[in-house]
């Protein structure tokens, strides 16, 4: 007993001497073994060629510092022009954190609450649901439990079309909810489109200039809120695998779906937003750019998330959505964590508010693989002292087995055709047409010679011969093999026996979820 009491009095009395002498500066955070440059660069190497990813562009950050920065490879392939950490590139969905941000700062402001309804705000919003119609907050649309089903309307996006955000905003009120009310959580983007709209209907100015002079700008390090906004030839072309060729694709130029997935970002500027995550808000000057309580908001959980696969690898037990931040508990740390992805781009965010911890890593390739092989390495490194997985072949395999899948599904889909015979009901130019969705918009099939071929309106991205399969099932395949959406197309007929109407639908199922064909139903308007 004695000996323990004169052990605390020996604590007491250094507590007192460090309480009364000048506080002794904090060590700078090094980088972990595993994590050192040499290492990093090794690890990167390793991925861009297991993966085949032209350019990637790291980022860490701890205690308020900056660690590393250091962009890999070109900026489009086989071609000059190195990426740097100063690089821009697409960040995708992470751009909805920034929108929650500006909104945040609203909240602040007083202009805003989580939880005023949506339509006291902006009252020509109407979902399919009266009843949702009139209870949705801005909380909910925030959280992805609408009801919606996973990637609706999407099709408005991808690929680039013509919509405004007016008119994304107009057709929710034809979506057929998936689930009800607040009981489940679906991923999608058109919500955060709403969310975005709140920013020019609350202040006047459009959610860009606000994100870019009120967020981006203060960052100090070249981001854009959008494509259009772009200084300079420092950026990253996107690239897509197409039966193992890499393929460098255009920027998709649109702006409507800005709110939701538009700001390109580069290495330091990702750093500086997630030494400002870190910071609850802060600036390195202690200058909020919103406050703690809005923070907390931000990462408290809102909607439950499926655990991953994985769960067992990273001891996951829980997984939820913030705001804009899917939040979980990762090798026994909370992980506050999102990733973004577009056409030929990825990109992956993950912080360790205990270990005032950030990672970053940005990719110029659509594949997950690279950029999740990266992200967990390096975590393994700084939360468990070592990789726990060889996680590039990990990543690798899984890949691969995906591959495979992906390759006997999609022949799996072209045997079907082949299998149906191609014997039609009724002669091609019975299905010869103008076809109308009341959210889509207009659908135009035609005769080609010996076939027809499906174009649709408002994109140049969705054009396509039709192959006849059986009865009035056709299977439509586009003339742009990368975006691997290939569909299929049943048509109706009338009382009368002549063709009425078409709905469609995904025609393998490795078609991504935002090729959302089983949301139409067209009807034959001439």
């Amino acid at each position: 007993m004695r000996a323990r009491l004169f052990a605390a009095a020996v604590a007491a009395l250094a507590l007192t001497g460090a309480a009364n002498a000048a506080p002794a500066a904090k060590p700078a955070p090094q980088l972990p073994p595993g994590a050192r440059p040499a290492d990093i660069d090794k690890l990167v190497a390793r991925a861009q060629q297991a993966f085949t990813v032209p350019g990637v562009s790291v980022a860490i950050v701890q205690d308020g510092r900056v660690l590393f920065a250091k962009g890999y490879g070109a900026r489009a392939n086989g071609k000059p022009g190195a990426v740097d950490a100063d690089t821009l590139f697409g960040i995708g969905s992470n751009t909805k954190a920034f929108t929650v941000a500006a909104l945040g700062m609203l909240v602040d402001q007083g202009k805003l609450h989580w939880d005023d309804k949506v339509i006291d705000l902006m009252p020509q919003v109407q979902l399919y649901d009266p009843y949702v119609t009139r209870e949705l907050t801005v909380r909910d649309i925030l959280t992805h439990r609408s009801g919606l089903g996973l990637g609706s309307g999407d099709l408005m996006l991808f690929p680039p079309s013509d919509f405004s955000r007016a008119e994304i905003i107009h057709n929710l009120r034809y979506f057929k909810p998936a689930s009800s009310f607040r009981s489940k959580y679906a991923y999608d983007n058109l919500l955060y489109i709403l969310a975005g709209q709140l920013v020019p209907t609350l202040t006047g100015m459009s959610w860009e200039d606000f994100v870019q002079t009120k967020i981006l700008d203060r960052l100090g390090t070249g981001c854009a809120a959008t494509v259009s906004t772009i200084k300079g030839a420092n950026v990253a072309m996107p690239h897509v695998l197409d039966g193992g060729k890499l393929i460098e694709t255009q920027q998709d130029r649109s702006t409507a779906y800005d709110p939701a997935g538009s700001i390109q970002c580069n290495a330091r500027g990702m750093a500086a937003w997630a030494n400002l995550q870190l910071a609850d808000g802060k600036f390195p000057d202690g200058q909020p750019l919103f406050s703690s309580a809005v923070h907390k908001d931000m990462w408290t959980p809102q909607t439950l998330e499926p655990v991953p696969d994985s769960a067992a690898l990273t001891r996951t037990r829980f997984r939820a959505y913030g705001l804009a931040w899917n939040l979980e508990d990762y090798q026994g740390y909370r992980r506050v964590t999102h990733t973004g992805g577009l056409i030929g781009m990825v990109s992956y965010v993950s912080l360790i508010p205990e270990k005032k911890l950030g990672i970053i890593v940005l990719t110029n390739q659509q594949s997950g693989g690279a950029m999740s092989s990266i992200m967990q390495t390096l975590l393994d490194d700084f939360l468990v002292g070592k990789p726990t997985q060889d996680w590039v072949a990990w990543w690798q395999a899984r890949t691969d087995e995906a591959v495979k899948r992906g390759v006997d599904a999609d022949a799996a889909a072209d045997a079907s055709v082949k299998a149906a015979g191609g014997h039609l009901a009724l002669p091609l130019d019975a299905y010869v047409g103008v076809y109308h969705d009341v959210w889509r918009g207009d659908v135009e099939v035609k005769r080609a010679g010996d076939h027809l071929r499906m174009i649709f309106s408002r994109t140049s991205g969705l054009a396509g011969d039709m192959a006849p399969m059986k009865g009035d099932v056709f299977a439509v395949r586009w003339d742009d093999r990368t975006i691997k959406a290939d569909a299929l197309a049943n048509f109706s007929t009338g009382m009368d026996g002549a063709i009425s109407g078409m709905k469609m639908a995904p025609l393998s199922p490795t078609v991504d979820f935002s090729f959302d064909f089983q949301d139409l139903d067209f009807r034959k308007t001439k």
